[in-house]
Order: structure tokens, then C-alpha cells, then sequence
């Protein structure tokens, strides 16, 4: 009975750790009165990288310019921008590695297809080797007399 307890105990307390994470980040002054503008703002906010960490999105981060941010986003959102015009608007003004999922363009082809062909290539290499194998023969007969003196001649500097 005890060790469900604490079972229950522990998953609570990760639940807790983990799931209010995003929560800290936020503080209460940069939310919106309305929450369709503020559900608009944090869906935008999930979707930019922060500069500083680089491996969160704004919405995720503390630091300083990812609350910079989230207050622009906010202030664009207030002055009727729409969502893509304020991605748009990061975009233009920090580049296309603002967004966590760049979007697909010339400039960002090998960004996207990069993986795709890796394994194409890896799928290639895998198809050449096997062939290669098969073709070899392991079954290739007795040695010639010119074979067995070239290696007396290894086999004998290879004992010196």
C-alpha cells in the first residue's frame, strides 16, 4: 500500500516539475486581457526559437530577449497584425533561423532534403556493397605455382 503511495507521490511531483515548465517563462504582465489574442500569441510564441538558447522556443524560455519577444508578438497581435504577419515581421527582421520549423524555400531545400537524401545515399551504399559481395567469389580454387612462391616469399619475410 505504501510503495503506491509513494509511486503516486513521485509521478505528482514530476508531473508537477515537468509540466509547468512552459508556466514560468510567462509572467503575468506580458499576458493579453483577451484570451483568443493571448491562445493566438502563444501559439506564435511556440513556433520562434529563442536567440539566446537556441533549443527553446520563446514561450519555453527565460531569458530576457525571448521576453522581449513574446512582449512584440504581443504588441503586433494588439495592433492587428495576423499570425503570419507576425512571423513575417521576425523573419524580416532576425532571419529564417527564427523559426523552430523553417519554412520550405529555395534558400532552406537542403535544409529540408538533406535527411531524405542521406538515406537515400546510405540505401545506396548498402544496395552496391551487397552486390559487391555476391559477385566475389569465395571458392576461387587452388593456388597457381606463381601464387604459392609469391607466398613462400611473404610468409618468409614475414619470419625474419
Amino acid at each position: 500500500m505504501s510503495r503506491t503511495r509513494n509511486a503516486i507521490a513521485t509521478f505528482l511531483v514530476l508531473l508537477l516539475c515537468f509540466g509547468a515548465s512552459s508556466a514560468f517563462a510567462l509572467s503575468p504582465d506580458e499576458m493579453l486581457t483577451s484570451p483568443v489574442l493571448e491562445k493566438r500569441a502563444r501559439t506564435i510564441s511556440a513556433q520562434v526559437r529563442c536567440m539566446v538558447c537556441q533549443n527553446e522556443s520563446i514561450d519555453d524560455s527565460n531569458a530576457d530577449l525571448a521576453r522581449d519577444l513574446r512582449v512584440l508578438v504581443r504588441e503586433r497581435l494588439m495592433a492587428g497584425d495576423t499570425d503570419q504577419q507576425v512571423l513575417d515581421f521576425l523573419v524580416a527582421r532576425y532571419g529564417e533561423f527564427v523559426l523552430l520549423k523553417p519554412r520550405l524555400r529555395l534558400s532552406t531545400v537542403v535544409l529540408w532534403g538533406f535527411p531524405i537524401g542521406a538515406l537515400l545515399i546510405g540505401a545506396l551504399a548498402l544496395v552496391v556493397s551487397a552486390r559487391r559481395r555476391r559477385t566475389v567469389s569465395i571458392e576461387s580454387g587452388p593456388l597457381s605455382d606463381v601464387e604459392k612462391q609469391q607466398l613462400k616469399k611473404l610468409v618468409g619475410t614475414l619470419d625474419n
